[in-house]
């Protein structure tokens, strides 16, 4: 197949596949016209490549995997590299999720301590002759 129904059977553009080419992910097969050529394995490279992409792979993360399929094997995560690549890319996100968590615990109290503040306004508000809340950015009474 031709580079265009190619792009087309991959969902993507055929830029892309000449990047892709250029980074020596895709075969630069030529027919006997100089156009590119293309079969059905190429495809299964192309679908494995997205499918790592959006995981949040980044290009060159799938090369194992390419190389993996490349050599024959059935699946592109069957080889010792791809399997080290899904160990880093684990790593990578349990650590991110690591971060935001410290991020969400410190929002979290946060929320409460402004929250806690306020409820004292209120209270010293219902007092009489306490303060009424204001709120710190001009606006009125809550």
């Amino acid at each position: 197949m031709r580079i265009g129904e190619l792009a087309a059977r991959a969902g993507t553009t055929t830029r892309t596949l000449r990047y892709y080419e250029s980074r020596g992910l895709l075969p630069a097969r030529r027919s006997g016209n100089g156009y590119r050529s293309y079969d059905e394995s190429d495809l299964r490279l192309l679908r494995q490549i997205r499918t790592l992409q959006d995981f949040g792979f980044d290009l060159e993360e799938t090369r194992p995997f390419v190389e993996c399929l490349r050599a024959g094997h059935p699946e592109g995560d069957s080889c010792p590299a791809s399997l080290a690549v899904y160990r880093r890319k684990l790593g990578e996100l349990d650590a991110l999720i690591g971060q935001l968590t410290g991020v969400r615990d410190t929002v979290a109290r946060q929320l409460e301590r402004a929250e806690l503040a306020r409820a004292e306004l209120a209270a010293e508000a219902e007092v009489p002759g306490g303060p009424e809340p204001v709120c710190e950015l001009g606006g009125g009474p809550w």
